[in-house]
């Protein structure tokens, strides 16, 4: 019982931590949905559109995407009349650059800095559709969808009370739904801290750390983010920095693949009834998280190296 408590209570301060942040952006952001602001934004896009491949009117799911969440993309591509190729070009960058707001705030709350969340979402986001539209020729067909729930359409709402009351029922209803993840997840960890499971799944995924160029303490990190998303990978990772002493080079490493990579079985399988193949979607991401993590970690070696020889070369001198 002494661990389930220590659990509840590393749960919901980390729940409270996070629910300062998510409820204020997404109160904004649901208001700001029901403005012509989000129309506005999609129009300032639709003329880049052409060159990723893309319809001007594909601007008004990738805009809804990163503002909203991806039920809320999903259901405005519903709305649209594009081919297998269009859609999963829409699809491979709403993958990585979703629901920026709150997800780029979260990780601020870590120490990472928001202009390098930003960068690296919507630099791949912006890359791999520009990659994918020049070296896939096929996928010219008409785009046959399933049937799927939009979680894109705005409920009815009339005058500025009602849509504040529908912000703050969206803010109330994200907070929710964190806590009902974030506490049962903490109470787990704290288990598995406390009974030295912990060090039985940091040696498992070593090789893959290793790989990464981090170190193993982030593990549990890297899992929760991978199943759970950004936002509850954050949580772990925030009681992570305060117990295990992760390094500051490890932290910016481990979250510039899970802003690659994260949620790989929600965020794949929402995809599905869009009628476009998935796996290849998984495929990407995964690889280019992996690719990415690990060039910059080659990269952030080399400066150190460098920085350390400077520095013996400036001592000798002296």
């Amino acid at each position: 019982m002494g661990m389930l408590k220590r659990g509840l209570l590393v749960g919901l301060q980390t729940t409270w931590t996070l629910g300062k942040i998510i409820f204020p952006i997404t109160l904004i952001v649901t208001i700001l949905g029901y403005t012509p602001v989000l129309n506005w934004l999609a129009g300032l896009l639709a003329p880049i559109m052409g060159f990723i491949g893309l319809p001007g009117e594909a601007a008004i799911p990738l805009v809804l995407g990163n503002v909203l969440n991806l039920y809320a993309a999903i259901g405005a591509i519903l709305t649209l009349e594009l081919t297998v190729k269009e859609v999963f070009i829409l699809a491979v960058m709403l993958s990585f650059s979703h629901n920026l707001f709150v997800e780029s705030a979260v990780a601020t709350k870590v120490g990472i800095r928001m202009s390098v969340v930003l960068a690296v979402r919507m630099g791949l986001a912006l890359f791999s559709a520009f990659v994918i539209n020049l070296l896939w020729s096929g996928g010219q067909e008409t785009a046959q969808y399933g049937f799927v729930s939009s979680g894109g359409d705005q409920p009815v709402v009339d005058g500025w009370l009602a849509i504040g009351w529908q912000g703050v029922m969206s803010a109330t209803l994200g907070i929710l739904q964190l806590a009902m993840i974030v506490i049962p997840l903490m109470m787990v960890v704290q288990i598995m801290k406390e009974r030295n499971w912990l060090q039985f799944i940091s040696k498992g995924m070593r090789p893959f750390t290793k790989m990464l160029g981090i170190k193993e303490n982030t593990s549990t990190t890297l899992a929760s983010g991978l199943l759970f998303g950004l936002a509850f990978g954050a949580g772990v990772m925030i009681q992570a920095v305060k117990e295990d002493g992760v390094a500051k080079k490890d932290l910016y490493l481990v979250f510039i693949f899970l802003v690659a990579c994260h949620a790989v079985v929600e965020d794949t399988l929402i995809f599905i009834p869009l009628g476009i193949p998935v796996w290849p979607l998984l495929i990407i991401r995964v690889v280019t998280a992996i690719i990415l993590t690990i060039a910059i970690a080659y990269v952030w070696k080399q400066v150190e190296k460098k920085q350390e020889v400077e520095r013996k070369e400036a001592t000798y001198e002296n």
